[in-house]
């Protein structure tokens, strides 16, 4: 089944009712017809019929084995630093989503484990840090907020060839675009509040394996029943909702990015522009290779700090906001938002300055952004 079709359907198996809409089992708990007999369900941490469907769903959408749907994103990697124990070192992409190296520098590198942040475009550069104790690689893809562009091929080999997981955060492109685990990855991570639920009325995240029966697919399964970072019956219902309108939404945004990138290269107060669409980008030809589509994220750089924080009081139409990925268009300021507590060294190494601005592109008539744009940007 093809995206589209798998994106409206998902895995539903009908019962005698017929209903369309996935049920909602609200159930904490489940009727065993007999002692040592079970229908399949037992305690809602463990397995539930609606976020089973989900599950279902994201796993076919990733070409996985497995799927968890938890509770935030953050949930997924959090779960995917569990596989670590003290002594072990992972290799992160230096251009990161600010939750994320927090995470790794602020509570798991007081467990042992060691991070070394690397530009994973450039797999030259990885390679070199690699070590004996390096058991992982994590890259975003394109990257969070200045959107480089990762060789997903050509790292998963290298980390196979050292015995290290590659693990993918796929969050800005979704499954409908990019399937980093047909690519050789072996975990992949969503944020789901982003493009996969597309509303911004759900806080999800999506763990997806390549292979169940491994060591890592194993461990995970059995932190994932101990520690219950479960997604919620509702929210799971409202994710299948979201995902039947997936492609719909991600095409008609990439399509208005486009437009918008090409319209941000010809404004004067405009110094620089990121976006993965533009044969420019350096990452261009990568992208067109290992993805069917470039999404909707764009940083770009004004003149000044102080024109980048006016703009954001002048907006009319495009929200001033944290997250990505809704049908409304959000402008964010990273360094004072998303990546407020990145270290100084990793801003200045990924050219992440006061300049900055990311803009998540929704699906409103583009004439109407850009006229939002134009206002902000010219006073």
């Amino acid at each position: 089944m093809k995206d589209y079709s798998l994106e409206v359907h998902g895995c539903r198996h009908y019962d005698a009712t017929g209903a369309i809409s996935q049920p909602i089992y609200f159930s904490a708990t489940f009727r065993h017809p007999a002692f040592h007999q079970s229908t399949g369900y037992d305690y809602g941490r463990v397995a539930n019929p609606t976020r089973d469907q989900l599950e279902l769903t994201v796993a076919s959408l990733e070409q996985g084995q497995r799927c968890w749907a938890l509770s935030s994103g953050m949930a997924a990697i959090n779960m995917v630093l569990h596989l670590f124990q003290p002594g072990d070192h992972l290799l992160l992409s230096e251009d990161l989503y600010g939750g994320t190296v927090r995470l790794a520098d602020e509570i798991y590198s007081g467990y042992g484990i060691t991070f070394d942040y690397v530009d994973t475009a450039d797999t030259a550069a990885v390679a070199s840090k690699i070590r004996p104790n390096t058991r992982g690689i994590f890259i975003e893809t394109p990257s969070n907020p200045m959107m480089r562009v990762s060789d997903i091929v050509a790292l998963a080999a290298l980390a196979h060839d050292h015995q290290s997981l590659l693990i993918v955060d796929n969050t800005f492109l979704s499954p409908h675009f990019q399937k980093p685990l047909t690519l050789g990855a072996d975990i992949v991570v969503h944020s789901g509040t982003k493009y996969l639920c597309g509303h911004n009325d759900v806080i999800a995240g999506f763990l997806i394996l390549k292979d169940t029966d491994s060591n890592y697919g194993r461990r995970l399964e059995l932190l994932v029943k101990s520690e219950g970072p479960n997604l919620s019956p509702m929210d799971s219902w409202l994710m299948l909702r979201s995902i039947k309108t997936l492609g719909l939404r991600v095409e008609r945004q990439a399509a208005n990015a486009l437009i918008i990138a090409n319209w941000l290269k010809g404004q004067p107060a405009v110094t620089d522009v990121f976006f993965v669409g533009l044969p420019e980008h350096p990452g261009y030809a990568l992208q067109q290779q290992q993805a069917t589509g470039n999404g909707s994220m764009i940083s770009f750089k004004v003149l000044n700090a102080e024109l980048a924080k006016s703009m954001l009081g002048r907006l009319k139409l495009i929200c001033f906001a944290e997250s990505l990925g809704g049908v409304e268009s959000l402008l964010t300021y990273p360094i004072a938002q998303t990546h407020a507590e990145m270290p100084k060294e990793l801003l200045e190494r990924t050219g992440l300055d006061d300049r900055l601005l990311r803009l998540s592109v929704g699906i409103e008539d583009v004439d109407d952004l850009i006229a939002d744009l134009a206002g902000t940007l010219n006073g």
